[in-house]
């Protein structure tokens, strides 16, 4: 069974609980590899949030002939 989509949020939290115990080079080696790991996935699960949020705003930047679609990148006039 897949595991629930964790939300932006969740997900951060969750990755900086793991980079803290990974920082506080207190958890053996197999545990620092297994934190690591579920730290790459959920850092992935962030990017893909803030991808999909950058993908909203720029379908809804207003420009002169009202809302269209532009990279955020782009700047305003």
């Amino acid at each position: 069974m897949a595991e629930p989509k964790l939300s932006f949020e969740e997900s951060l939290s969750a990755l900086e609980e793991r980079v803290r115990k990974l920082e506080s080079g207190e958890v053996a080696l197999d545990e620092a590899l297994k934190l690591f790991e579920e730290g790459s996935a959920l850092a992935r699960s962030c990017h893909e949030h803030l991808d999909a949020a950058e993908q909203r705003v720029a379908a809804l930047t207003r420009g002169t002939s009202g809302i269209e679609e532009r990279p955020l990148s782009e700047p305003e006039d």
